[in-house]
């Protein structure tokens, strides 16, 4: 029998144990206190513009594997408007830190490969494993904004993704997982809670990879 609650809502009630370690991570609250030591925060904007630039190809990926056409416009949406923002953030704060991406470090290959891994799986579970980085940076957004004093070095970033245009291409990615997941069997309908619990590990261990300045042991 198919679930009568929205798919995104049991997602998220699924991951809330390791949406709350992300929380309580060191990364994130010295980001909300403004505490953060720069060169940790520069590590984290060059995996992140490296991140990203998978990540887009992967959101293109999803648009043409759907069919309706107004799904197709929004993720083709995502990908460029949103990601071109998202590096225009990254370019400024990269640029006034001297860094410049080079490699992947060990988390962020993880998470890229695990997103581009999807591509062999249903496109609902494919699309279910990039919505944690809408959802999760969204809500931390939200939390760190609520918190950080006047003066946080961090405030641009932080802006960006407590930012309402952020907020409304959330909420449209998570509409269109739930019109998918109504139409899912129930065997789809659980990938893709476990593609989005997945993910959102891979968000802590993202931020847990800036904030142990992590490298490859080999």
């Amino acid at each position: 029998m198919t679930s009568s609650k929205k798919w995104s809502d049991e997602a998220w009630e699924a991951a809330a144990p390791v949406y709350n370690e992300i929380l309580r991570h060191g990364f994130v609250r010295e980001l909300a206190a403004g505490t953060l030591p720069v060169e940790k925060f520069a590590f984290y904007l060059a995996q992140d513009s490296l991140y990203l630039a998978d990540y887009a190809r992967v959101l293109a990926h999803i648009a043409s594997r759907l069919t309706d056409k107004d799904m197709i416009a929004d993720f083709a949406r995502f990908a460029s408007h949103g990601i071109e923002v998202e590096t225009a953030m990254h370019a400024t704060f990269l640029s006034r830190y001297g860094v410049r991406p080079e490699a992947k470090a060990p988390g962020c290959m993880l998470y890229t490969s695990v997103l581009k891994a999807q591509a062999y799986n249903p496109v609902e579970v494919e699309l279910a494993a990039v919505l944690p980085c809408f959802k999760v940076y969204l809500e931390v957004g939200k939390a760190i904004a609520a918190q950080a004093a006047e003066g946080n070095p961090y405030a641009m970033w932080i802006g960006t993704y407590a930012d309402p245009t952020f907020e409304a291409s959330t909420v449209r990615a998570l509409e269109i997982a739930d019109e998918l997941a109504a139409k899912a069997s129930p065997e789809v309908r659980r990938e893709m809670t476990e593609a989005f619990v997945m993910c959102t590990r891979m968000e802590w261990m993202f931020w847990d990879s800036a904030y142990m300045l992590e490298n490859w042991k080999i």
